[in-house]
């Protein structure tokens, strides 16, 4: 199943960050593009629907790191 997941930070240099550290995560194999606006990350990812979603709490956490928020 794909996987999209929206992030907003305060930010367009958070937003980038965000975005630059997911580039080289070594967590899960992950798209991730500006959406909306420069402070927005879209990140998509495939999930086979079984168990707890780790890949969603570990990018929660990320984006925490960088106060950003899921919208």
């Amino acid at each position: 199943m794909q996987t999209e997941i929206c992030y907003c930070f305060n930010s367009a240099i958070l937003a980038n960050r965000f975005l630059n550290e997911l580039k080289h995560w070594s967590v899960a194999d992950v798209k991730a593009k500006l959406f909306n606006s420069s402070e927005s990350v879209k990140v998509s990812y495939e999930f086979d629907g079984k168990g707890f979603d780790y890949t969603c709490s570990e990018l929660d956490d990320l984006a925490r790191k960088y106060d950003g928020e899921e919208v």
